[in-house]
């Protein structure tokens, strides 16, 4: 039977295909090595972990539904940080968390994956779901949502994919890239993943606008105000100067969709005179006072109005943002702006504690016929005609720095004209052999289908599904930490600490006290490493206990204690 399995009748039963799933029975224990990661239950089924079960199902087996869903988020709480990793938990004590003799071994959770994994899209449509659920309770009287790209690396050998930039690395590397929407705290709504990146102007116009447009539930309020007004957008999109586009701002807003950005060709700078100090309140209500200033301009030749705000920065720099959202004050504009950090940070934090990155699923799948991507023909021209460029410039840089400024003889001066000669020639030659290469790289066609391209240049796409299922899952996980980090932080005195402090609380023994006659389950957490903190997760255990979680599966009402309390 394995480690620590101790129900063996009922593992039998399932064997036998005899019995649906494990009933959920906890016994009392003491010193639960990782079990303060159970208080993060209440916020996890809030968040909607079990609230769309009816999109899965398992064969009857020892190891329910339920049993999987959490497993998998609690692993997640507890930074284990792959399936692999789980072989090296105690299974007895995880196990106990569970309600379980022990939990399943790796290859058998393997096996629950691939079949909740085994339709294509199912994951996308839960992520919808839910994102639908998050967005109508956190929409605020003016939906606002942030949009960026993450890049993915791939080390593996299974398939060529194609390059793209990875900033934090500052390489080219072959990658796939997942474009995001959260809200203004960083918190995720949903991704959607791009085997071939066409930048984040073609996601913003193909995808991500298109999501919202269709998942977004504009509330009774906010609807009498667009009626009210047709200067009010639907919602704003908020994006670095990756998707910078006039000509999208444009389309966007025919659609009543608002977008804030940088501008990525500002003119000459504003006078000093027209910045005012202004109070701007970031994410989590921080203040800080910034010179801003703002003018009403047209973009590009399509001379389209917009309001530009700028920031006057230390030294004179001035940072300029602009955007199609008629109404707000300016440093309402440059507070949603600057708040895009938030989602910067969210990507940074995932990949550190949740391994975002990691590859969950070895395999490819065909790539769809109608996707487009670079032709490798046209690609190595222009390498060769940026090369050449460079060339050409270099040379124009040596022609026009070379002088002479004293007398010198007159082989001294022949020799001169020579060098002069030879460069001017070799200028020549490359501005010749630019014209021949431009005239090929305009004779190629920039795209070709990815079903078209020569074997040498095939690829074929990782699979997605797991990854989606996994990524949910994690976000789910990230949104419950999150609360929680709300509510410790009530009581911290430095704020930051929070998400640290539950870190250790989710690594922290406890005991478990089941009371079937009073239908209660006690987790009654060890003391931490000080009185402050222990301060801090009475409060906590208090907010928690308020909730009346029942936990899932059982009658047993959830109630958290610290020590002896």
């Amino acid at each position: 039977m394995g480690y620590a399995a101790t129900r063996t009748e009922e593992r039998v039963a399932a064997s036998l295909g005899l019995l649906t799933s494990a009933s959920i029975e906890f016994c009392a224990g003491q010193d639960v090595a990782g079990g303060g990661v159970l208080l993060a239950v209440p916020a996890l089924l809030a968040m909607g972990l079990l609230s769309h079960g009816d999109l899965y199902a398992l064969r009857p087996g020892y190891y329910g539904l339920t049993s999987i869903f959490l497993l998998l988020a609690l692993m997640a709480l507890a930074r284990i940080p792959s399936l692999e990793k789980l072989r090296y938990q105690a299974p007895g004590e995880w196990g106990q968390l569970l309600g379980l003799d022990r939990i399943p071994e790796v290859r058998t959770l393997r096996e629950k994956l691939r079949i909740l994994c085994g339709e294509a899209g199912r994951a996308a449509l839960w992520n919808t779901a839910l994102a639908k659920q998050w967005i109508t309770a956190e929409q605020a009287a003016a939906p606002v949502f942030y949009a960026d790209g993450h890049v993915r690396v791939y080390h593996g050998k299974l398939t060529a994919l194609p390059k793209h930039y990875v900033a934090r690395q500052r390489l080219y590397q072959r990658a796939t890239v997942d474009y995001w929407i959260n809200a203004m705290d960083g918190q995720p709504f949903c991704y959607t993943n791009q085997p071939v990146d066409h930048g984040l102007v073609a996601a913003l116009r193909e995808d991500l606008a298109p999501w919202l447009e269709a998942n977004l539930v504009v509330s009774a309020e906010h609807q009498q105000r667009m009626d009210a007004d047709p200067q009010v957008p639907r919602f704003t999109l908020i994006f670095d100067r990756e998707g910078y586009s006039p000509d999208l701002f444009e389309e966007l807003w025919e659609r009543r969709i608002a977008v804030i950005t940088y501008h990525r060709y500002p003119k000459d700078d504003w006078p000093e005179e027209e910045f005012r100090e202004e109070t701007v309140e970031l994410v989590r209500g921080v203040e800080v006072q910034l010179k801003l200033a703002e003018r009403e301009i047209l973009l590009s030749r399509k001379k389209l109005p917009v309001r530009e705000v700028r920031r006057l920065a230390e030294g004179g720099r001035q940072i300029s943002m602009v955007s199609t959202h008629p109404g707000g004050e300016g440093q309402r504009l440059a507070a949603l702006l600057f708040a895009r950090w938030s989602q910067e940070n969210y990507f940074r934090y995932m990949r550190q504690h949740f391994g975002l990155d990691a590859l969950v699923e070895y395999g490819t799948e065909a790539m769809p016929d109608t996707v487009f991507t670079v032709n490798p023909v046209w690609r190595e021209i222009n390498a060769k005609v940026r090369q050449k460029l460079a060339q050409w410039r270099r040379l124009k840089a040596v022609l026009g720095a070379a002088t002479l400024e004293r007398e010198l003889s007159e082989s001294a001066v022949l020799e001169y004209q020579l060098q002069q000669g030879q460069l001017q020639e070799r200028s020549e030659d490359l501005q010749k052999e630019l014209e021949v290469l431009k005239e090929q790289r305009k004779a190629a066609p920039h795209h070709v289908l990815v079903k078209d391209l020569p074997e040498e240049h095939a690829f074929a796409r990782l699979r997605s599904e797991r990854k989606q299922f996994l990524d949910t899952i994690k976000m789910i996980s990230y949104r419950a930490e999150t609360s929680m980090v709300s509510i410790v932080r009530e009581k911290l005195a430095r704020t930051d600490d929070g998400r640290a402090l539950l870190q250790q609380i989710f690594t922290t023994p406890v005991d478990l006290i089941p009371d079937l006659q009073q239908q209660t389950l006690t987790v009654k957490l060890h003391h931490l490493t000080q009185r402050a903190h222990d301060d801090v997760i009475r409060h906590l255990c208090e907010e928690l206990n308020a909730t009346e979680t029942l936990f899932p599966g059982t009658g047993l009402k959830l109630i958290y204690k610290l020590g002896s309390a």
